[in-house]
């Protein structure tokens, strides 16, 4: 009778130990707040921060309809770093422009490089033929090469063999660097982080700061990450004649600037909340600041543009990002690319010629507009949806204070 309590006990304790071993090797699928700290999100809006323009229902990429997000956040180990073991502060995030059911319909798009210093695989093809064929994954920037294999596999099980019968596919996978806060070289995403991502984007409301490839991410020497904002835009051809609507959406991966350059609706309040993150020589100011980080930025929109206008969109990231004081340093990968979910089905080839929709280039002005005000929030949200982050070698990354902010706003307006 003792025998078989003892061999229970040991049998259960096998069990036991193998459930814990299996979560523990589960991708962590978002950051868990900080002790004392609701997990409600609190984004720029809520804290008063006056944005131009109308934003859409959920103020977020997905409100142009079919995107789809998805995410997968690895955090793991504490303490001093150990390559190959952690700690880990990365992940994956994937977007997928027309849903997972529409994987072979291409959509229309156009990239931009503010500047080079990073990656964004495939695009050399987007800008080639003007479209965009399947996801876009954005990691760390040594997990780009199994990020984009892990497409390719994962394209492979969901769907057929495009139209000319062939499994072909060049992925659009970018990144930026977390090695602050993560092991970036101990390789810590797996193909099957990929996967993750890619099997639970969905539309709707969406998480920002600190989830998916935008964990171990720093934007003005504050936690950053990921952010997103909407706007509705309303394009006449007239003063009196009845407006058409589209919207206009953006997510990006903030991992930029330094803290006295952060600007939010035109006051400074990096110098106002002063600190650093980095400290090096190149990082003070008397010898210009230099700025090492990177954006990626994704614009999505229904309105059917063209690849030369989706260039002109992209491009626009740009003078949103300023708005929030970065000048786009050296050390800087700032690539962005925009894609119109309009104008289904225009690579079939079984017609020989298509009908597509477009809008002329006299009355883009809103949608560019829409672009700029959505980038700007976006990266706002990136900083105020999100918590602090202690990561390796015990580096430790503050959140922006919201009283503070908001003490700041009120002082200033």
């Amino acid at each position: 009778m003792v025998f078989r309590k003892i061999v229970t006990t040991f049998v259960l304790g096998l069990v036991l130990l193998a459930a814990l071993e299996f979560y523990a090797r589960e991708p962590q699928k978002s950051s868990p707040p900080p002790l004392g700290i609701t997990s409600k999100p609190v984004r720029a809006r809520d804290l008063g921060v006056p944005f131009e323009g109308t934003p859409g229902k959920l103020n977020s990429i997905t409100d142009v309809a079919g995107v789809e997000v998805g995410y997968t956040t690895l955090i793991s180990g504490e303490g001093k770093l150990v390559v190959g073991k952690g700690p880990v502060r990365t992940g994956v995030t994937a977007i997928i422009p027309r849903g997972s059911a529409s994987l072979n319909d291409p959509v229309y798009a156009g990239f931009f490089s503010l500047n080079g210093n990073g990656e964004m695989t495939g695009t050399a093809w987007v800008e080639e033929s003007g479209f965009l064929e399947g996801p876009i994954v954005i990691t760390n920037t040594h997990s780009v090469g199994v990020a984009r294999d892990a497409v390719i596999a994962w394209r492979i099980n969901h769907g057929p063999a495009d139209k000319t019968g062939y499994w072909w596919s060049l992925p659009v996978v970018a990144e930026t660097w977390d090695g602050w806060l993560n092991d970036i070289n101990g390789f810590h995403v797996k193909p099957e982080d990929v996967w993750h991502a890619l099997d639970t984007a969905h539309g709707g409301a969406i998480e920002e700061g600190s989830v998916g490839g935008g964990t171990g991410m720093i934007c003005y020497e504050f936690k950053g990450g990921n952010g997103t904002a909407s706007r509705k835009v309303d394009i006449r051809v007239s003063k009196d004649a009845p407006p058409r609507s589209f919207v206009v959406g953006v997510f990006l991966q903030a991992n930029f600037g330094r803290r006295p350059q952060l600007t939010i609706a035109g006051v400074p309040v990096g110098k106002e909340i002063p600190g650093e993150v980095y400290k090096s020589t190149s990082a003070d100011p008397f010898f210009g600041g230099q700025e090492s980080g990177s954006c990626i930025a994704v614009v999505a929109t229904d309105a059917p543009l063209l690849p030369t206008q989706l260039k002109r969109l992209a491009r626009r990231v740009s003078l949103g990002l300023a708005r929030t004081g970065t000048i786009s340093g050296n050390g800087s990968g700032d690539l962005f690319i925009a894609f119109s979910t309009a104008n289904p089905n225009a690579t079939n080839p079984d017609q020989i010629t298509h009908e597509v929709q477009t809008i002329p280039n006299d009355l883009l002005d809103p949608l560019f507009a829409g672009v700029v005000q959505a980038t700007e929030e976006a990266v706002v949200n990136a900083l105020v949806d999100n918590h602090s982050m202690t990561g390796r070698d015990n580096h430790r990354v503050e959140a922006l204070p919201h009283d503070r902010l908001r003490e700041i706003m009120k002082r200033f307006r």
